[in-house]
């Protein structure tokens, strides 16, 4: 399985299990991540946990097989969008979703820990929103999320600059509300106490009210328009060169 999810006592935790993709989102993929995040929506947990199965990446982004560089407009909308849905599903999740980050992350995998709440990073570990370097935007809706997480200044110099970053900077901006050591991201049940020892009514509460506080309120209208204007760029040479180039460096 791909993706796995876990019922813990108190919350839900739901594992990215891809590691000789480095858990490049695919296609089947994606149908899992919306199948278990309906699943764990029915269930009573105070939190929801988004983490890697493997503790060397998080997610690489999108998987270049499935979106590759000879798609048209359409097709690339129609590939790209569903993983949006998803972004969206994880940012109204009715309670809180705490991205475990113990591993690095790329591309779409920075979209996917944007869409979470908070995000818990291992120590030197690094995240780049690299699309930019692609020739196209963030496909998944990630930049929209983005402008409501960080400073509009900062999220705008790192979605052009397309640079990958340390998560002890990354933590400065705001993007990474924590780092801890590499021995304690294992152990959910300490790491997590804090939000444990809280009520399930209370964590519904805490998340209706941070939902309320977002600056954006066309959330889902904006993350589809970034979508689309996503995909006009998918059949740009700039774009079909930046992938050749991608794909022959690995």
């Amino acid at each position: 399985m791909f993706v796995e999810y876990q019922k813990k006592k108190d919350y839900g935790v739901i594992y990215l299990n891809r590691p000789e993709k480095r858990n490049a989102i695919s296609k089947e993929m994606a149908a899992m991540l919306g199948t278990v995040l309906n699943k764990a929506k029915k269930e009573e947990i105070k939190f929801l946990v988004l983490t890697s199965k493997d503790n060397k990446v998080f997610c690489a982004g999108g998987d270049l097989t499935y979106l590759h560089g000879n798609l048209s407009r359409e097709e690339a909308y129609a590939r790209l969008n569903p993983m949006k849905e998803i972004l969206y599903k994880i940012a109204l999740f009715p309670v809180p979703v705490i991205a475990l980050l113990n591993g690095n992350a790329l591309g779409g995998g920075c979209e996917l820990a944007t869409a979470c709440d908070i995000r818990i990073a291992r120590n030197n570990t690094k995240f780049g929103f690299i699309q930019a370097n692609l020739g196209i935007l963030p496909g998944w809706g990630g930049g929209t999320l983005l402008y409501n997480k960080v400073s509009s200044s900062f999220a705008l110099e790192w979605l052009t600059e397309a640079k990958v970053l340390d998560s002890q900077l990354l933590e400065k901006k705001g993007w990474i509300n924590r780092i801890v050591k590499e021995h304690d991201i294992d152990d959910m049940d300490v790491l997590l106490k804090d939000y444990i020892s809280k009520s399930y009514r209370q964590m519904r509460l805490l998340k209706d009210q941070h939902i309320k506080s977002w600056t954006n309120r066309n959330l889902f209208f904006e993350m589809t328009e970034e979508v689309k204007k996503t995909a006009m760029l998918w059949d740009s040479e700039e774009h079909k060169q930046a992938i050749e180039k991608f794909l022959l460096r690995k």
